[in-house]
């Protein structure tokens, strides 16, 4: 994902944010780990998380759609478990509802990262923040600009998650023979969320989300700038 990330930042900042409006090519007080090169601004950023993120969910749909299916087999004999395994689960499902069954909640999984807007449009808010009001060394500020803006993206984006979930959990019905199939889109099961457990349904799990999201995103961004640095132009 950080690579795509990085290609459309670049193409975006190439071809769409070109124009001087919107270059800020003076270096701000205090910043220390940013040259004066003209900067994708904020915006630019958030739109290049977006179009990550829709990149990504191509490859991640079927993978969170199999896994979700596995994790939701409680049975202690695993004789009486309608998948095997991961490799198993994706042959039945393609036996019986083709591609389009594989990809079952991409609708879902398309949503929710949209919201990488958020995401990657306020780790580049903390960055410049984080770089002119404090002594903080570039590596410290990619590691607290990555956990705060990780903590920002859940906040935003854990109802679309909660439902996606909903989503890619719903039986498929037909001879797959894992149940009658509930919701025929996503909107479909958000209400149901809302009808059940009102608002709260939405944030069910959200405490233990966010207490794993800060110190895993910070870790990732700290590692992955600390290469792109390392990396020459």
């Amino acid at each position: 994902m950080l690579g795509s990330l990085t290609f459309y930042r670049r193409i975006l900042k190439e071809n769409v944010f070109s124009s001087p409006y919107f270059q800020d090519t003076q270096p701000r007080s205090g910043e220390r780990a940013l040259n004066a090169e003209p900067r994708l601004p904020t915006v630019g950023h958030g739109i290049a998380g977006v179009m990550a993120g829709c990149t990504v969910s191509f490859i991640a749909a079927p993978v969170e759609h199999v896994k979700a299916r596995l994790q939701i087999q409680y049975a202690s004999d695993k004789s009486k478990r309608l998948y095997k395994g991961p490799i198993d689960c994706c042959n039945k499902i393609l036996r019986s509802h083709g591609f389009h069954g594989l990809y079952h909640g991409l609708a879902a999984t398309l949503l929710f990262r949209s919201f990488f807007f958020f995401w990657w449009g306020s780790y580049d808010i903390f960055t410049r923040v984080l770089s002119n009001h404090t002594a903080l060394s570039a590596p410290a500020v990619n590691f607290w600009a990555g956990g705060l803006s990780a903590q920002v993206f859940w906040i935003t984006s854990y109802p679309l998650d909660v439902v996606k979930q909903r989503i890619m959990t719903d039986p498929l019905g037909g001879t797959l023979g894992d149940g009658e199939r509930k919701f025929a889109r996503w909107k479909d099961a958000a209400r149901e969320i809302a009808r059940r457990d009102g608002y709260r349904g939405f944030y069910r799990g959200f405490l233990p989300c966010l207490l794993r999201a800060f110190p895993a995103n910070a870790v990732a961004l700290l590692a992955f700038e600390s290469v792109m640095r390392a990396l020459p132009e």
